[in-house]
């Protein structure tokens, strides 16, 4: 289910009627895990249901109004004041059961679930234009890094086999270079025991893929004691200029470059040392090339890539002029892409608060949706 919208991403086949509950056409379902996400949903079937979910169902509430009313800011703030638990907090029946709601007329709770049926549908829609936009402005930023970073600048220049069939032509003034030839290391980390204190709060960076945010990175959420670099000999202090690529899990190919001395855990591939070529030149090219990387992994739903993987990669090399004009053109026009989604997302956040002020003020009562309703149906008249 996602949060905050009361829709239904998808359902599984089957499930364990031992630890499934039953809800029917009408119910209304609230995830008690971790209510801050604000999981709500109207049944439109018989459904089993995880008992992670609340079913409701009562006589003095139209359902969809029900589930608007679930899905106010007072409600959830209530409920998550209320939680048990750290790692994954839970809300209680017996807290639930006691709030007092509002329970305004059948036809008047008909009304402000129309109202908001059809406000919703207008702010989600245009959620969506704004998202498809961002999407398309991702695909014109990858496909403007693909370009330059494998074809150069110069439309018109010569071009030659790179000999690499993914790779395909190159201009041909570049070199084709393994990661090896360019890097003078190529390295990795691990993970000091995580049940011994000593090692862990202490002041030297320690990069966990969860921290590659495919830009520059300056701060890592955790840090390492001198005792953990002292009893890992793996642990290597990288260098400012580093780059690194993630090698495992749902982060595999995401990358950053380094800009502080920091060690890395063992899912986090480190390139150092350069040779022939600047290091942001090479994280673009991995950016481009990401696709293709992922697919050499091996494993199942989450594939794995290796250091031996990146090290045989080849890539063309263009002189470092020319890397340094191309640099300057990726970054220029990315950073003006990057500004519009930026621009978009900001709308996006806006109008999501703004949904969610209106479900919150229609069903307290703090609007009054009749003349809009009955608006509305003189509108539709003939």
């Amino acid at each position: 289910m996602e949060s905050w919208t009361g829709k239904i991403l998808g359902m599984t086949e089957a499930m364990d009627d031992s630890m499934a509950n039953i809800c029917r056409p009408g119910d209304v379902l609230f995830g008690k895990l971790r209510p801050y996400l604000a999981k709500v949903i109207m049944a439109t079937g018989t459904y089993r249901c995880t008992s992670e979910f609340l079913v409701l169902r009562s006589p003095c509430y139209f359902p969809n109004f029900l589930k608007y009313l679930l899905l106010s800011n007072v409600f959830i703030d209530l409920v998550n004041s209320s939680t048990y638990g750290v790692k994954m907090p839970r809300a209680s029946w017996d807290f639930i059961g006691d709030i007092r709601v509002p329970v305004p007329p059948i036809d008047v709770q008909r009304s402000i679930a129309s109202f908001l049926d059809r406000e919703i549908t207008k702010l989600d829609q245009l959620v969506e234009k704004k998202q498809r936009l961002i999407e398309l402005l991702q695909e014109k930023r990858q496909a403007l890094i693909t370009q330059a970073v494998t074809k150069g600048l110069d439309p018109n220049v010569p071009m030659k086999d790179s000999g690499i069939p993914w790779l395909g032509e190159v201009p041909a003034h570049w070199d084709v270079m393994k990661m090896t030839h360019i890097f003078g290391g190529i390295g990795s980390g691990t993970t000091p025991d995580s049940s011994e204190p000593k090692y862990f709060d202490g002041d030297i960076p320690w990069v966990i893929t969860g921290d590659l945010n495919d830009d520059e990175l300056y701060r890592t959420s955790k840090c390492v004691t001198d005792s953990a670099l002292r009893k890992y000999t793996s642990l290597k202090l990288y260098p400012p200029g580093t780059l690194l690529v993630a090698m495992y899990g749902a982060t595999i190919g995401k990358l950053a470059i380094l800009r502080i001395s920091a060690a890395t855990n063992q899912a986090c591939c480190a390139l150092y040392n350069p040779s022939k070529v600047d290091t942001k030149f090479v994280f673009y090219w991995f950016m481009a090339n990401r696709s293709h990387i992922v697919s050499l992994g091996v494993g199942g739903g989450q594939p794995n890539i290796s250091q031996e993987t990146i090290r045989n990669l080849r890539i063309g090399v263009p002189p470092l002029v020319e890397q340094a004009n191309i640099i300057k053109y990726v970054e220029s026009l990315t950073g003006k892409i990057a500004k519009a989604i930026r621009k978009l997302e900001s709308q996006i956040a806006l109008i999501k608060e703004y949904r969610q002020a209106l479900i919150t003020a229609a069903v307290t009562g703090q609007i009054d949706v009749r003349q809009y309703c009955l608006d509305s149906v003189e509108t539709a008249t003939p």
